[in-house]
C-alpha cells in the first residue's frame, strides 16, 4: 500500500486518529485515543509522519530514516493492539509534515487526538507547529492532550466541562456524548458580563442590577434543555459566571476530565481559532476538545 494514502483507502472511515511520534506526550495522546476507541466502539488509526533532512542523493540515509519511522509506527500501533479489547488498529505512515497528514485524515475521521508538551515556550512552539495547526484546520473535533506519560486513571474522575456561549449546539452535542460515554457529570459554563456603563462627572454611584445575571441563567437553561432531554441520564450543572470568557473557563478547568470549547469556521478558513480558544489551550492542563461549528 502507498504509505502516503489513507489507511484502508480514501473512503474508509479512520475512526479515532492519533498522532504518534514515540514521545511521552504522544503516548499520553495514544492513551486517550485508545479510551475513545473503546468507548465509541470505533477503529483507531495510529499516524506517524516523518521527513528526511537529506537531499535526494543520500538514499541510504533516507532509507534508514524510513525504517526508523516504520519502527516508531509499529510501536504505537502495537501498544494500541495490546492495550485495547476488540479495537481494530490501523497504521498510517506518511512522509511529510505531521500537521498536514492529520488534517487530511480528519476528513474521514470521527475525532483526532494530538499531544502537547505543556506550558513551556517549547510547548507554545509545538502548539503552533502541530497541535495548534490541527486544532485550527481539522474537519472533525480535535482533542489536545496535555502533559507527559500515561494518563492517570483517577478513581473518581472529574466532570466534563463545556464552555457555552451562543449557538453552541455543536459543543453541547460533543460534551453530552462524552459525558454519557464515560458516565460522568457535565458542567455547562457560561461567562457573562455586566453591560458597560457610561459615567460622567457628578453622577451618583450606580447600583448594579442582577437582571443580566438572571438573563444569563435563563439563556443557559434554554440552550441546554433540548440536550438534557436527549441525555436524561447525564447529570448536568449550569454554571453562569460573571467575568471574561478566558478567565471563567480557565477557572472551571482544574479537576475536569475534559474541557470542551467551540471554534468558528469563517471567511473561508476552516476551523479558525478565536481569541479565546487558542490561549485557553495554552492555559489549562486538562485535555481540551475543540469542536468546530
Amino acid at each position: 500500500m502507498d504509505p502516503n494514502s489513507p489507511a484502508g483507502g480514501p473512503a474508509t472511515n479512520q475512526g479515532i486518529v492519533v498522532g504518534y511520534d514515540g514521545s511521552d506526550f504522544a503516548m499520553q495522546a495514544l492513551d486517550w485515543a485508545m479510551d475513545e476507541a473503546e468507548f465509541r466502539d470505533s477503529p483507531i488509526t495510529v499516524c506517524h509522519a516523518w521527513q528526511s533532512p537529506y537531499g535526494a542523493g543520500d538514499e541510504e540515509a533516507r532509507k534508514s530514516l524510513h525504517q526508523a519511522a516504520e519502527h516508531v509506527l509499529w510501536h504505537g500501533a502495537e501498544c494500541a493492539r495490546q492495550c485495547t479489547s476488540g479495537v481494530r488498529v490501523r497504521e498510517d505512515l506518511f512522509e511529510g509534515p505531521a500537521s498536514d497528514r492529520l488534517v487530511a485524515l480528519s476528513e474521514t475521521a470521527d475525532l483526532v487526538v494530538v499531544g502537547s508538551r505543556g506550558l513551556s515556550g517549547a510547548a507554545r512552539r509545538m502548539m503552533g507547529s502541530v497541535a495548534g495547526h490541527v486544532a485550527t484546520h481539522a474537519l472533525c473535533p480535535v482533542i489536545v492532550v496535555r502533559g507527559t506519560g500515561s494518563l492517570p486513571h483517577r478513581r473518581h474522575p472529574g466532570p466534563i466541562v463545556a464552555g457555552v456561549g451562543g449557538g453552541d449546539d455543536h459543543v453541547l452535542a460533543f460534551a453530552f456524548r462524552e459525558a454519557a460515554l464515560r458516565g460522568l457529570s457535565l458542567i455547562a459554563v457560561h461567562a457573562w458580563r455586566y453591560p458597560a456603563a457610561a459615567w460622567s462627572a457628578g453622577m451618583a454611584p450606580m447600583v448594579m442590577s442582577d437582571v443580566p445575571g438572571r438573563e444569563a441563567v435563563e439563556a443557559l437553561e434554554r440552550t441546554v434543555e433540548p440536550w438534557r432531554a436527549r441525555y436524561p441520564d447525564v447529570h448536568i450543572v449550569l454554571q453562569p459566571v460573571e467575568g471574561p470568557v478566558l478567565d471563567v473557563l480557565a477557572d472551571a478547568a482544574p479537576g475536569a476530565t475534559m474541557l470542551v470549547v467551540g471554534a468558528t469556521r469563517a471567511r473561508g478558513v476552516l476551523g479558525r481559532l478565536g481569541s479565546v480558544t487558542r490561549p485557553l489551550i495554552d492555559a489549562v492542563t486538562c485535555p481540551v476538545a475543540v469542536v468546530h461549528c
